[in-house]
């Protein structure tokens, strides 16, 4: 496994595989399955495969939150390991990343990034946008790959890269989940114990808000989410929304021929859990 954090010497080393294919796993550390997952389809894929491990300041609204993210990077390197020894870590540090300049591109997603995520964290896609263009000029990938569960994100990125003519393939990838249905983010290990466990009441909310999609309205599940979580204390409902799953629109009404995806953000305390599905 080579390991570098600086970008001068890991462009050096890609520059003697110009004829390889080249994938990319963009992390903030603190790896579980749901990213090695990621790291296996990439290995499959393409003959390098790339995880960078940078906890990127500009995409948190949120000091707090930036403060207490885990950083386990000794550990995901033994995760990593267990995946492929011929792995290349990219983890650099925050000066070698944004000089001292910590500061956010200004982009235009088609609207994309006005919604959901984007009205409760903002200038969060700024940040993401402005680090993933970087770790693609430096990487100068073939594929890279982004999990669904983080679906706001994934279509931003393609946005992205066809805005600015990236020649990169984005690979979205499935949703892993806990046993119980919570969907797999480094923020779980924050989580006490019992309530990690009540948090299947997110994904059991939006499994039965996809058997309602066949006869209810996008208003009347709204209603009947916004109800249900007032009736669970130990979790606080940010957003339930209903989207066209391209332009991440919310609806009032379903048209045919257009898919659908149900998004929600929930609080348990101050750490902050998101999933979606698609409902048709």
């Amino acid at each position: 496994m080579k390991i570098f954090q600086h970008k001068k010497t890991i462009m050096a080393y890609l520059e003697r595989y110009t004829d390889k294919n080249i994938g990319l796993v963009p992390t903030m550390g603190a790896l579980h399955d749901g990213h090695l997952s990621l790291v296996e389809q990439s290995v499959v894929e393409n003959d390098l495969t790339v995880v960078s491990i940078f906890i990127n300041p500009t995409q948190f609204d949120n000091n707090n939150d930036l403060e207490k993210y885990p950083k386990t990077f000794e550990n995901d390197i033994a995760k990593l390991k267990s995946v492929s020894e011929h792995l290349i870590v990219f983890s650099p540090t925050t000066e070698e990343m944004y000089a001292k300049n910590i500061t956010s591109q200004k982009f235009q997603f088609d609207g994309l990034e006005s919604e959901m995520e984007g009205k409760h964290r903002l200038g969060h896609f700024d940040g993401v946008g402005t680090i993933v263009k970087r770790f693609f000029e430096i990487i100068k990938p073939d594929n890279a790959y982004f999990g669904e569960k983080d679906y706001q994100q994934l279509q931003i990125i393609k946005t992205l890269v066809k805005k600015l003519n990236i020649p990169v393939n984005i690979v979205g990838c499935p949703i892993k989940r806990e046993e119980n249905g919570l969907a797999m983010s480094s923020r779980n290990e924050r989580l006490p114990k019992e309530i990690r466990h009540k948090a299947a009441v997110i994904y059991k909310t939006l499994k039965k808000a996809k058997e309602m999609f066949g006869t209810k309205s996008a208003n009347e599940i709204k209603e009947w989410v916004n109800v249900y979580f007032d009736e669970n204390p130990d979790f606080k409902l940010e957003y339930f929304e209903i989207a066209n799953a391209n332009t991440l629109k919310s609806i009032k009404q379903k048209t045919q021929n257009t898919k659908y995806r149900a998004f929600i953000a929930v609080y348990a305390d101050d750490i902050r859990l998101i999933d979606n599905i698609a409902l048709n």
